[in-house]
Parts: C-alpha cells; sequence; structure tokens
C-alpha cells in the first residue's frame, strides 16, 4: 500500500481565497513556534502536538484552524527536526531547521472537510471559514474519486501555486498494476544531447523545456524589474513569471512521467546511473542544462513504476562506465568531447551506447541472486559486440 495523490485546481470565490491564504499563514505560524519551542526546550513530537494546543487558547486565529490541521503543522517541524537529528551514512546531517517565510499550504487530515455526494464539490468545515469550493481537474473529480471510498483518505492538502490554489488529496490505495512479461532487458546512460540512450542503441532526444522558455522568461522577468516595489503592479508581473516557471515545471513531470512509464512496462529489467546531481551541478557551464534536464526526475518516476508494475529497476555507480569496453573489459581513457568508443578488440561503439550496455551489465550483476537467468544475461552481454537496433521507445507513450 502507498499513498497516491490526486490534484485538482479549486475554484474559489475572492473572499474565500482570502480564508485560504489566512489558513496557510496560521499553519506557518504554527510551524514556527512548534520550532521556537524545540530550540527552546528540545521537545519531542509529542510535546510539539500538545502545545498546539497551548497556542489555540492563546491566539483566536489559530483556535479558529482545525484541530488536526494544526497537529499536521507541527509535524512539519517535527519531520524537520527528524531529518536534521539523524545522520545519513556518510555520518553528516542535513542544515538546520529554520524559520518558514513562504509557506504554501495548508494540510488537514480526516477532520475539518466534507466531500459532496457527487464528489464535484468540497466544503471545509472549521473557524477559517472557507466554505464550499468546486473542484476542477483534467479529469472529472467525480470519476476519479468515486473510484475509492472515503476512509481511503487520509489527508486534504490545499496548496497555492502562482496565484492558484489546488486541493490535493492523499489516498492509501494499491497501486500495483501487474503486466505481462516481454523478456527485454535495459541500460540506460542519461546525458544532455540526448535525455538517455539505451543498451539497445536508440536515443531520445533531450527536451529542454526552461531553454525554450527562456526567451519569454527574460522578457517576463525584465517587466517584473521594472516595476516599483510593493505595488499592485509588481505583484501581477511575479505572478506572470512565477506561471512561466511552474509551466516549465509541468512540462518535466510530464515528460518524465510518461517516459518513465513507457521505459518499465516495455522491458522486464532497468538498469540506470545513480548520478549525484547535487555534486554534477557545481559545474557553472552546465548546471543550468542539467538541472533543465531532471535526471533525478525521471529516475525517482523509474522506481516508482518500478513498484507499481512489479519489475526490478536497478541504481548502479556511474563510474568508469563510459571508459571501460563493454566486450573486453578494457579501460579505455577518453575526453568527454570523444563521442565513439574504439577499443583493441575490434569494439567500436557509440560512447553512450557503451555506457549503456556496461549500465545494464553491472545492474544484472546486482541483482544476480534475487533475478532468475540474470548470470546467463550477464554472459550474454559481454559476448555481444553489436546491437540490432530496435524501434525506439516514445517518451510520450502511455
Amino acid at each position: 500500500m502507498i499513498m497516491l495523490v490526486l490534484e485538482y485546481k479549486l475554484v474559489a470565490k475572492e473572499p474565500q481565497e482570502r480564508r485560504i491564504a489566512e489558513a496557510i499563514r496560521t499553519t506557518q505560524f504554527i510551524r514556527n513556534k512548534a520550532l521556537r519551542l524545540w530550540m527552546d526546550t528540545g521537545a519531542r513530537q509529542y510535546d510539539l502536538n500538545k502545545y498546539c494546543a497551548v497556542l489555540a487558547k492563546e491566539y483566536a486565529f489559530a483556535n479558529a484552524l482545525n484541530s488536526q490541521a494544526r497537529q499536521a503543522a507541527a509535524e512539519r517541524a517535527a519531520y524537520g527536526i527528524g531529518r536534521y537529528l539523524k545522520a545519513d551514512k556518510g555520518g553528516k546531517r542535513l542544515k538546520k531547521p529554520k524559520f518558514q517565510k513562504d509557506n504554501r499550504s495548508v494540510e488537514y487530515k480526516t477532520t475539518g472537510w466534507k466531500l459532496s455526494a457527487d464528489r464535484k464539490r468540497i466544503t471545509f468545515t472549521d473557524g477559517i471559514g472557507i466554505g464550499e469550493v468546486k473542484l476542477m481537474g483534467s479529469k472529472s473529480p467525480q470519476q476519479d474519486l468515486c473510484a475509492y471510498e472515503l476512509s481511503l483518505i487520509k489527508r486534504v492538502r490545499i496548496v497555492s501555486k502562482a496565484d492558484m490554489f489546488f486541493v490535493q488529496f492523499c489516498i492509501d490505495a494499491d497501486r500495483s498494476e501487474p503486466t505481462e512479461l516481454t523478456g527485454k532487458m535495459l541500460g540506460l546512460d542519461m546525458g544532455l544531447a540526448s535525455f538517455y540512450t539505451d543498451s539497445d542503441g536508440q536515443k531520445v532526444d533531450c527536451p529542454k523545456f526552461l531553454r525554450k522558455a527562456e526567451k519569454q522568461l527574460k522578457r517576463e522577468q525584465r517587466r517584473l524589474s521594472r516595476k516599483k516595489k510593493g505595488s499592485s503592479n509588481r505583484r501581477k508581473a511575479r505572478v506572470k513569471v512565477s506561471r512561466r516557471h511552474l509551466k516549465v515545471s509541468r512540462q518535466r513531470k510530464d515528460f518524465a512521467v510518461k517516459a518513465a512509464r513507457c521505459v518499465v512496462k516495455s522491458n522486464d529489467f532497468v538498469a540506470l546511473e545513480d548520478l549525484k546531481v547535487r555534486n554534477l551541478v557545481r559545474n557553472r557551464h552546465l548546471a543550468k542544462s542539467i538541472h533543465d534536464a531532471s535526471w533525478s526526475l525521471f529516475g525517482n518516476w523509474l522506481l516508482y513504476y518500478g513498484f507499481v508494475f512489479g519489475k526490478p529497476v536497478v541504481k548502479v555507480p556511474p563510474a568508469y562506465t563510459s571508459q571501460d569496453c563493454c566486450v573486453c573489459g578494457t579501460r579505455v581513457r577518453k575526453s568527454l568531447s570523444e563521442r565513439t568508443h574504439v577499443c583493441q578488440c575490434g569494439c567500436i561503439l557509440d560512447r553512450d551506447e557503451n555506457a549503456a550496455k556496461n549500465i545494464l551489465r553491472l545492474g544484472l550483476a546486482t541483482v544476480s541472486e534475487t533475478y532468475p537467468g540474470a548470470q546467463g544475461n550477464v554472459e550474454a552481454s559481454s559476448s555481444e559486440t553489436l546491437v540490432e537496433s530496435a524501434p525506439l521507445l516514445s517518451a510520450h507513450a502511455e
């Protein structure tokens, strides 16, 4: 069982939008007060939850927010504190949590809201006074939400995005989708010229959504910089810039979701590089292109669909995958500008295809004990110099 999130646009009137903004500010206030209590006294999560009742008695606007929404705000502080106190495998800690200044969401649990019978409207019943609002989405809320019982909806979250409000339903649902085996395996080498090159030699072009939107973004940002600070025109210009960035973000997600689903559904086993993007973006010449490629987003969706379809998706260390020969294993040193792998054994391949074959070999070796027939597949992949090209898998297929 995993948490499934369904998101819909919230259609509200201006007074309701002000109430939603008030609920979001109250959530930020409670979260920051809980963080201050931990800084002063070292309180634990149980103490932070109890502190919500104290704040409700002390502040009328905090009392107006639903009690479970107050607890959810305190849990946000507890989550940040827990991540800070728990060191990672290398013994390093994350940065100490800071006071929030730009909170954009308020979260309700199982109370404080009520869905209409047709699942097209939601009413928030706490003292904030948001009232009934309409739900809109690419699919009918009635079609999606009616498929799940109300008891499965564990959280309802109102999120502010670029001057628009959305409602997210977190549903505790079974997301598994068994599929027939295809007998195919794939290794993926991520890149900038091509989004990825697979072990069959097929390439998918990098969409470069940010690069394509840069001209419009620069124009809107110049207009924003000319506006007087604090003015209504500056607020409107800021919203336009935010919507441009939001569109790029959605394009990236849409591409990553469709490409990952296509790859996992078309293959029984997928191996990819475990790239440390945080380290790669330190290169100031490539940082923008690396961020625009969204490798981490694509990798996360691959793992997710691997879980959904019940197929193994493995990440392998990327070290020397483009230098080592996929046939004989000889390490052939080459600069980044050399795009063809030429080995003394006679193997001549595209650099990225050679890397993808090595990634597949390493991935199969990683799961040789749990994946049936993996060792034989490793030997077979090592003895092949050329692979017959298969039809290119569309990144926008279902």
